[in-house]
């Protein structure tokens, strides 16, 4: 009998399971179901019946019966066999061969030291890997002395027939095929893969017994000792030879090993780390012991001893004095500790080596870095050299992913003996992403954690940003306002919490008792506490709970329902009048048709007039009161009636219940309402801002505004419920004769629907029953005969008929054999894939405007109709998408085809003009205006052909060449275009800019292309970008320090920092943009006590407090998109209410940066502010189109869906940007790439390249590099294959010779997968225990093979992995560019499109839109990092120049209001 600790297969249950298989409960084939009886009944056979089945076997080796033969005769033996009822004890006692806990039978394969002899036990025999729960427990048990003697256990083995073994997965193994080595192996090995059985496996160590890297112990020199003899020896005695100290002592004696080698039973040589000691696995050292004091490891001086143990115990003892961690055995006589192993064992050891080292440099990485990412944490593990001593010479992700267990349980055991307040390591995303990459079980309790490394002491951590610098005003706000708020928010957080589940109730550390000595079980009612901190015991913290709660507080739903906007109209219910309480003041002022108009009511004794504010009782008493402005007051055949114009309360607006509840906001609501709803009048006061507003930032300030004496408000904005726009108040006023019942609501509406009327102007003639116009008019925009509009693509169709965009091709059947994991590519969906973007606008030439004459003799000017001349853009020819990509983005051809349309389905105006007939070049005049186009040549579809275009086709004023051209100039389409003519009429000056958390400088860029601003400041604290924004902006003066340091100086006055540079100055900025990082605070679940002091001390806070001290015209505060959802809200909401208290006009928005004109999807949120007198900007319209589901940009706040301004939302002027476009021109380099400088090679290829690379000629290209990724890695690009969508999962499983000279292995499927089933040829899909719903096995990790275990692993849980080891499609998009691409990262679309490499830096800049000629500083991953954390220059241009119509717009208002009042003086 083998194994000792471990459960027979009894009778009763083997009955049972042969019932079960009788009922075919389990799905299997009559062949599975006949091999599985076999297995289970082969040792309760007679020999008689044994043999009969050696008989059957033979023959259908040598083909004399077929299977289904051998089947029907074995079945009918087994019959008749489990009828008679004789199993004896003694072939139960022959079975119990290394059956492990789960019941499943092991054996392994003793041939390999068989000598001639040995022929008896040669037979091959198979074994697979059997999760035993056993392993999940892994409790060591302390120190077995009791174990059975050696010669119980080493018995005579019965022969191999008795000892067939059962296949857990339920496959059917090739059993030991019943024969005394009669088949030859290698026959034995076809059949076991053409049966597509488990590999055969170790019963002890669990190695694959085919696998080439099994080594054996070469055995003890002669001259070894047993272990009792040996700890007698003399030169280990630390005593003098007449003390009889031996048995004094109470501890084990601690000696030194060196030249030790770690075997099993069998001999192989095996780790003792993968849980084999916990599960009681008997495993040998042999080696030369030495005395403790002795550091020397070679082997003088040592006893050499044999087969010491067998180990109970294996335990860390952190680092002697840093690099190297000691690690010990203990066995039933003494505890040693490992110095060298030897040479045969060194590989093995370094494995073990590797992981401690690593664990140590993840927990202190994480200790001071709490907010890194996965791929932060790689390139730290990348970039650390071992120590010297350690058997390899660079750590890889591979290395993480196959010591993930051993380095979670460590961090875990590091959280434990941290501090209770502390939010734990193992929650840091960073840890979350190895968790479920690697998909390690949490909550293993190690015996008393021998194991756990004892971390030197709790490191200090970096402290990030100092406390925040705050104003006065942010201070209170954030201080005094919420932090009662935050105790009621916490207090139904425990009401809450009490209804939640604290734990999984699965993993080893919930099934723990209390271990009544922690802070937490001493407070508990049980241990005579007062239970009033209702925290779990430290021993019982649920890590599976916790990692889900920091998951879900991650998640933000973006499908959300629409939800109608709360209007508070009351519909002008009748209420039953009570004429006692309402009486008129006066005589009617003005008659209007039935009404009779009054300024004076007199409601309850209380004088109303027009003009003066009422609290109206709503329907249901149990809601608040209304508030209202009156507006009028007339009685009619409805008796005494008020116009309301309501004002909207704080907690409606999306500022919610942070809003001040005094604080009114003016909204374009109104109606008309009875008299007897007011409850009475109220005080509303405005409260403009001061004179002196610009400079009294900063300042100690009363926080409330006004007194609470219940009924007095106060409002200082107007307020946008659909896009959340925070305004200053309309300035509209009433004419004398409509100030009785002027409204400025009424008055603002009806502008609006005015300008939404379509009108047409200047009649011409009439002809065919058609009156014919020179101009229509739509939302303010004049369109005259020869104009350039746009229309959606439906709009109209062309008569070149192309084929369809091309669908991707069928899929071809795959060899699963070769391609194990295809399977998973069920969903025709490919990330970064363009198939579904929309095309862009259709361009037409305005030819006629007309509409049909009625019955009447008049027009019907209801229906306006527009006869257009239709435009193609080069991919609408027979040319294709192929002529796009070369030609501009703005190149059209003209053609004589028309359509006559409905002028409603205009989508606005633009400009398109013949090449030769511009006064500028093409390329100046594209750059003024993006609704620019052009066109050089006529495009015939009939016959195929380009031509001069026709004389037509010039413009009538083009003729004679002059600027203006005789253009209409109504108010444009796109206020920017028509704010560039402006600008260059007006002369605009640049607005002093600060660029706060700056990084390289993406955000500055954009500007500067808008010609917006000039940054003359800029803050980063991170010294690389700093350096690189120095670079491109020599005369910026960059702070590389804290920015809390810098505004506290500024505050108190200093003039320069330490280093001499000279601060700004309050007036000297006139705008502040920044993208303030959100570490600490970034969830979507509410604030509690902690989370909000981060918040209160974040950049945010800081960023907010630069803003108030400075009081910039404009302020723009960029972030990732899920910045306006952090914190259902919360952080959005306190930084629009201290933005509104401050006195600034603000919004906030979600913009995808693929629709400003780069290849990449990255929506960022953007909150916009505008001092008051300026214009608050709205969002910059989008100007490519892009995939639709990368465009969902509405924010839904408290159960209000809000939406930004922009409204081209199916369709935009020009066609998406692809990877093409970004980077075909760039040469060929290989992985690992190092050469800063390379030349071009060739000529840019698109419109995108020839502007990236700009107009000056460059011939040097920098930073086209890339990372060296290891060779495995290197292995698996170069076999991804190039069709778009592929990555992981099409993958060969393959041997493949690495670049370092090693050979990968091929990925073993051992388990029964419950989810996915087999695959077509009937083979497993699972890598894990887990696979078949058991705990994982450590035993079944894999590594080195080209597919990377970990992704079959836990691919169910996570999509699939798709992406990883992603190829881009030259035709789609990049994901959102990463701060360091990693194949297997969060994003891991990471590798070229044709060539086996992840991007380069200059390929990722390309995406973020910066220009070639922009440099960046640093390392590799410097430079990366510099690139992903940038705001795409392309995306702030966009908003740079909305913010410059903005300026434009208020500089032409003043230079008309300062000329009014010159006119009054010369009319006097």
């Amino acid at each position: 009998c083998i194994a000792s600790g471990e459960r027979n297969y009894n009778k009763s249950q083997l009955s049972c399971r042969l019932q079960d298989l009788e009922k075919e409960e389990d799905g299997l084939s009559e062949k599975e179901c006949v091999k599985e009886k076999l297995s289970l009944v082969h040792g309760f056979l007679q020999a008689d019946a044994q043999n009969q089945l050696s008989d059957l076997e033979t023959k259908l080796h040598r083909e004399e019966l077929s299977e289904e033969g051998y089947l029907a005769r074995v079945k009918a033996l087994l019959s008749k066999e489990l009828s008679v009822e004789n199993g004896d004890a003694a072939a139960l006692s022959q079975k119990s061969n290394g059956c492990s806990e789960n019941g499943a039978y092991g054996s392994d394969e003793d041939s390999e030291r068989a000598g001639p002899e040995g022929e008896e036990d040669s037979a091959m025999e198979m074994e697979e890997a059997v999760a035993s729960s056993s392993s999940s427990s892994a409790a060591m048990s302390k120190t077995r002395k009791a174990r059975r003697s050696k010669s119980n256990s080493e018995n005579k083995k019965s022969p191999a027939s008795s000892r067939v073994t059962r296949s857990s997965g339920r496959q059917p193994t090739i059993l030991a095929l019943f024969s005394k080595g009669s088949v030859h192996p290698a026959l034995l090995m076809s059949r076991v893969v053409s049966l597509q059985t488990t590999p055969p496996k170790c019963v002890d160590c669990r190695q694959y017994l085919d696998d080439p890297d099994l080594k054996f112990f070469q055995g003890d020199p002669d001259d070894a000792l047993e272990e009792p003899e040996m700890l007698t020896d003399e030169r280990l005695s630390i005593f003098d030879a007449n003390e009889d100290g031996f048995e004094s002592y109470e501890d084990l004696p601690q000696h030194k090993v060196t030249s030790f080698s770690v075997y099993d039973k069998k001999g192989h040589l095996c780790p003792f780390d993968t849980g084999l000691i916990e599960r009681n696995i008997e495993l040998y050292f042999s080696g030369a012991v030495k005395p403790i004091y002795d550091d020397n490891p070679c082997l003088d001086g040592g006893v050499r001893a044999k087969k010491l143990g067998p180990i109970n115990a294996w335990w860390i003892t952190g680092f002697d004095g840093g690099e190297r961690a000691l690690i010990g055995f203990t066995t039933a006589f003494a505890d040693y500790i490992l110095m060298d192993p030897s040479e045969e064992y060194a590989p093995t050891f370094a494995l073990m080596q590797e992981k401690i080292y690593m664990s140590k440099i993840v927990v202190e990485f994480l200790q001071n870095n709490p907010d890194v990412s996965y791929e932060d944490l790689l390139n730290k593990i990348e970039t650390t050299v071992p120590p010297a001593g350690l058997n390899f010479n660079r750590f890889t992700e591979d290395s993480l992913l196959r010591h993930a267990q051993f380095v979670v349980e460590q961090v875990e055991s590091y959280d434990e003996a941290g501090d209770s307040d502390e939010p734990p390591v193992l929650i840091t995303p960073c840890m979350r992403d190895l968790i479920k990459l690697a998909g390690v079980t949490l909550g293993k309790r190690r015996a008393a954690r021998r194991q756990a490394i004892r971390h030197p002491t709790k490191i200090d951590k970096d402290k990030g940003p100092t406390k925040a610098t705050t104003t006065k005003l942010v201070y209170l706000i954030f201080d005094t306002f919420f932090s009662e708020q935050i105790e009621k928010n916490e207090r139904e957080e425990d009401k809450e919490n009490a209804m939640k589940r604290r734990r999984c109730g699965v993993c080893e550390v919930c099934q723990q008792p209390e271990c009544g000595k922690c802070k937490a079980c001493q407070n508990m009612v049980k241990f005579g506490g007062s239970g009033r901190s209702k925290q779990a015991c430290l021993q019982r913290r649920c890590p599976n709970l916790a990692v889900r709660e920091a998951d879900e507080d991650e998640e933000v739903d973006d499908n959300i329902p629409e939800m109608p906007s709360p209007k508070k109209m009351l519909q002008g219910r009748k209420k039953k009048q009570n004429k006692s309480r309402i009486s008129w003041v006066g005589e009617p002022i003005k008659r209007d048709g039935k009404k009779d108009y009054y300024q004076k009511v007199c409601i309850d004794s209380e004088t109303l007039e027009v003009g003066d504010c009422v609290s109206v009782s709503p329907d249901e008493p149990s809601k608040p009161l209304y508030l209202a402005r009156v507006t009028a007051l007339w009685e009619d055949s409805s008796g005494q009636m008020f116009h309301a114009h309501w004002f909207c309360q704080g907690i409606d607006t999306v500022l919610g219940k942070t809003s001040d509840s005094l604080e009114l906001f003016l909204v374009d609501e109104c109606e008309d309402m009875q008299l007897s709803y007011i409850h009475g009048k109220v005080n509303v006061v405005y409260k403009a801002p001061s004179e002196n507003w610009a400079l009294e930032g900063g300042l100690d300030m009363e926080i409330k505004m006004v007194e609470d004496d219940g009924r007095t408000y106060f409002y200082q904005m107007w307020y946008d419920q659909e896009y959340a726009r925070f305004e200053s108040p309309p300035k509209l006023q009433p004419s004398e004769d409509n100030k009785y019942k002027f409204c400025m609501s009424c008055a603002r509406l009806d502008e609006v629907r005015q300008k939404e009327i379509l009108r047409v102007m200047e009649p011409q003639e009439e002809v065919d029953g058609k009156m014919f116009y020179g101009l229509a008019t739509k939302n303010g925009v004049q369109y005259r005969i020869g104009d350039g509009v746009f229309l959606l693509p439906e709009a109209f169709s062309f008569s070149m008929k192309l084929a369809s965009p091309a669908k991707r091709p069928k899929k071809e059947a795959v060899d699963e054999e070769l391609y194990p994991e295809h399977y998973r590519k069920s969903s025709e969906y490919i990330k970064g894939s363009n198939q579904d973007a929309p095309e862009p606008y259709r361009v037409g030439r305005i030819k006629e405007i007309f509409c049909s004459i009625r019955s009447n003799g008049k027009p019907n000017e209801a229906d306006i109709k527009l006869r257009l001349y239709k435009f193609y853009r080069p991919e609408n020819t027979h040319k294709s998408m192929k002529a796009s990509y070369h030609s501009d983005i703005n190149l059209l051809y003209w053609s004589d085809e028309e359509v006559t349309l409905d002028f409603k389905a205009v989508q606005g105006r633009c400009r398109v003009e013949y090449g030769e007939d511009l006064t500028e070049c093409i390329q100046d005049y594209s750059a003024s205006g993006s609704d620019r186009f052009y066109f050089l040549e006529a495009y015939n579809a009939k016959t195929k052909s380009f031509e001069d275009p026709p004389n037509h086709a010039r413009r009538a004023g083009s003729k004679g060449k002059g600027k203006g051209k005789g253009k209409g100039k109504g108010k444009s389409a796109s206020a920017s275009e028509q704010s560039r003519q402006e600008a260059a009429e007006v002369k605009l000056p640049k607005l002093r800019t600060l660029d706060v958390f700056s990084g390289c400088g993406g955000l500055s860029e954009g500007f500067h292309q808008a010609g917006i601003s000039e940054t003359l400041w800029a803050i980063e604290m991170w010294d690389p970008a700093a350096q690189a924004f120095r670079l491109n902006n020599p005369g910026t003066t960059v702070f590389t320090e804290d920015c809390n340091v810098l505004l506290k100086l500024v505050m108190s006055g200093e003039k320069t920092n330490s280093l001499g540079q000279k601060l700004p100055q309050k007036g000297d900025v006139e705008m502040l943009c920044g993208g303030p990082p959100c570490q600490g605070f970034s969830g979507m679940n509410r604030f509690n006590s902690r989370t909000y002091s981060k918040f209160k001390n974040s950049l945010v806070v800081s960023f907010l407090s630069y803003c108030d001290y400075y009081r910039p015209r404009f302020f723009l505060l960029e972030n990732v998109r899920n910045f306006v959802s952090f914190k259902r809200s919360m952080v959005l909401k306190l930084t629009l209410r201290c933005l509104v208290r401050m006195g600034y006009q603000c919004t906030f928005g979600v913009l995808q940066a693929g629709q400003y004109g780069v290849a990449q999807t990255r929506r960022r949120a953007i909150v916009l502010a505008a001092a008051p007198g300026e214009k608050l900007p709205m969002f910059p319209e989008p100007l490519h189109v892009f995939a639709p589901r990368a465009c969902q940009l509405s924010v839904v706040v408290d159960d209000k869906k809000f939406v930004s301004n922009i409204t081209r939302t199916y369709s935009g002027p020009f066609r998406t940007i692809t990877v093409r476009d970004t980077m075909s021109d760039l040469p060929e380099i290989r992985n690992g790439a190092s050469a800063l400088e390379i030349s071009y090679n060739g000529e840019p290829q698109s419109w995108f390249q020839r502007q990236i690379r700009g107009s000056q000629y460059q011939p040097i290209l920098r930073d086209h590099i890339c990372k060296d990724m290891s060779a495995l890695v290197a292995a698996r690009m170069r076999h991804v294959p190039l069709a778009p969508g592929s990555d992981w999962r099409d993958l060969p499983n393959i041997e493949v010779r690495l670049s370092d000279g090693t050979t990968t292995r091929k990925l073993r499927y051992t388990h029964h997968e419950k989810k996915n089933g087999r695959s077509s040829t009937g083979a497993l899909r699972g890598v894990c225990s887990c696979a078949e719903g058991k705990p994982c096995d450590p035993a079944d990790r894999q590594f080195n093979t080209l597919i990377p275990w970990c992704l079959p692993h836990t691919g169910n849980r996570h999509n699939h992995w798709a992406g990883l080891y992603g190829r881009l499609e030259w035709d789609g998009f990049f994901s959102t560019t990463v701060t360091n691409p990693e194949p297997m990262g969060k994003q891991g679309r990471v590798l070229h499109p044709e060539q086996h490499r992840v991007v380069s830096v200059r390929e990722c800049a390309r995406s973020q839109g910066f220009p070639d000629t922009y440099r960046l500083f640093g390392n590799i991953l410097d430079k990366h990092r510099q690139v992903g954390n940038a705001v795409p220059p392309p995306l702030a241009k966009s908003i740079g120049l909305e913010i410059k119509s903005c300026v434009l717009a208020k500089m032409k208002e003043e230079a008309t209001d300062n000329s009014k009042p010159e006119k009054m003086d010369t009319l006097d």
